[in-house]
């Protein structure tokens, strides 16, 4: 048999202390061999705190986590019983397993043919059009780039002064 994603649900704030102790009791269990990665889904967010800008994590889906199982009753008995969990997503006794589609939208390894691929398509210096969005038809020079998250800073000028402006991969397109 082989590993599929479940979704888990939690009580209110404890994904981290469920995802704790599912590995803890792991180490030192022989169903070790049937479990995969166990994930909280997150996204990074920007807010301003003082004036400065801060990254906060925060949960795509609060109160669930990702656990990559091969499902039986032993397995399945093994994570309910573990404390600040209710039940798994798709039924009681037979859990619905997440289609290959639906882990890869939620662990952002989307492989969509409009997806950007991993070798480094922007350069810094690399002069850009913004084709989407509110800097629509501006050109501009990159400055930096934030592969993580797939994200340019661009110099564009508005009102004209230069300003560095974050636009996604995809709300851009290179200049020849």
């Amino acid at each position: 048999m082989e590993k599929k994603w479940y979704v888990l649900h939690t009580y209110v704030g404890k994904e981290k202390k469920v995802k704790e102790a599912l590995e803890k009791y792991l180490e030192d269990s022989d169903l070790k061999e049937y479990f995969g990665d166990i994930v909280i889904p997150v996204h990074n967010t920007f807010v301003m705190r003082a004036g400065k800008k801060k990254v906060i994590e925060r949960k795509i889906f609060p109160n669930y986590i990702l656990i990559e199982m091969e499902m039986n009753p032993e397995t399945y008995q093994f994570v309910l019983r573990l404390p600040a969990t209710t039940k798994f997503l798709g039924g009681n006794k037979t859990p619905k397993p997440l289609s290959k589609k639906e882990v890869n939208r939620l662990l952002g390894t989307k492989k969509d043919k409009d997806a950007i691929s991993n070798e480094m398509k922007f350069l810094v210096g690399d002069r850009i059009k913004i084709i989407d969005g509110p800097f629509d038809d501006f050109e501009g020079a990159i400055e930096r780039i934030i592969e993580d998250k797939e994200k340019l800073v661009v110099s564009v000028t508005v009102f004209g002064r230069i300003t560095p402006v974050e636009v996604s991969f995809n709300q851009v397109e290179k200049l020849d």
